[in-house]
């Protein structure tokens, strides 16, 4: 069957139209995708703002004609942090639904890391052990852990990128105080909850997914999504240590010319940076093995998992 998965993230919205059927990996077919950034959307209250929803609309509305004219028999809409945490979440849902027929779910952050944590596990199989996998949002970071498909512990903390640009990056290039303050904040959020994860022990692979790790360690010299899915890819945390100085010292234009950099994210890459770092080191992991699969790829897998138990072709 052909679906199309409708991701509506605190960066992007992502279409992707993937061939699907049990028993195979999910094979994408073709992707429609448009930065948003609803993440810094948001006025003062915490409300996505009229242009926010707009964008969010018009994305949505030209998503379902890309899936129309893809052959899709099933599309799959969710949408994540931003959406989520927003505090007029079920007026911007409903704006959407009246203005383009689709019913956008909201997942919750443990339904998020729980996702992304079956994408991997599938992903490596069952010869990877027990996993520990971070996924780095625009809004969030999940973390989550187990030794099956389904994890022992899940959950989220709203530290993603793009929040923590706009909170403390909003005016450009950081100030020594400012890396300082955020640094001590992350690894407090993190380490917060760090023993749900620690009690278990050393995992036996310790991963990473998304693209802010990947941009991450595409900077530290991992090699290009050119070289395709699968090349073995990872970020070593002497490495991101022995770049952050420098990175800390870049304007935003100077970052987005660094490899695996997008303009409409440089901004973010700084902030990302320390929480990637923060989690090398409150879960002493020596480097984090990146995954191509993530969200997306979980809710795909779910949903052919649900079929399956229905009887459907």
């Amino acid at each position: 069957m052909r679906v199309g998965v409708l991701d509506i993230g605190s960066n992007t919205g992502h279409l992707l139209v993937v061939d699907a059927h049990g028993g195979a990996a999910p094979l994408p077919a073709s992707s429609f995708k448009q930065a948003l950034r609803l993440a810094e959307h948001l006025d003062e209250r915490g409300a996505v703002t009229p242009a926010g929803i707009d964008a969010l609309t018009g994305f949505v509305a030209e998503s379902v004609r890309v899936a129309e004219d893809r052959g899709c028999e099933d599309m799959l809409g969710f949408a994540t942090s931003a959406v989520r945490d927003a505090v007029n979440s079920e007026a911007v849902l409903a704006h959407v639904q009246d203005r383009t027929g689709v019913e956008l779910a909201v997942l919750s952050g443990s339904d998020e890391a729980r996702l992304t944590f079956l994408a991997v596990r599938r992903w490596f199989g069952w010869s990877a052990g027990r996993l520990a996998v971070f996924d780095i949002g625009g809004g969030s970071l999940e973390i989550a852990g187990g030794a099956d498909e389904a994890p022992d512990v899940a959950w989220s903390m709203p530290i993603g990128a793009a929040r923590l640009a706009r909170s403390f990056f909003a005016d450009g290039t950081p100030t020594e105080d400012d890396v300082r303050r955020l640094r001590h904040d992350i690894r407090v959020e993190i380490a917060r909850d760090a023993g749900r994860l620690l009690r278990s022990g050393v995992p036996d692979r310790a991963v990473a997914t998304s693209k802010t790790f990947r941009s991450i360690a595409r900077i530290c010299g991992a090699a290009p999504s050119a070289s395709g899915p699968l090349v073995a890819r990872s970020l070593d945390g002497d490495v991101l240590r022995a770049k952050l100085p420098s990175l800390l010292q870049m304007s935003v234009d100077e970052l987005a010319t660094l490899p695996g950099v997008s303009p409409s994210r440089a901004h973010q890459v700084v902030p990302g940076a320390l929480v990637a770092e923060a989690c090398l080191d409150i879960f002493d992991l020596p480097a984090l093995e990146i995954c191509p699969w993530a969200l997306r790829e979980g809710v795909i897998l779910e949903r052919l998992d649900q079929l399956s138990v229905l009887g459907a072709p």
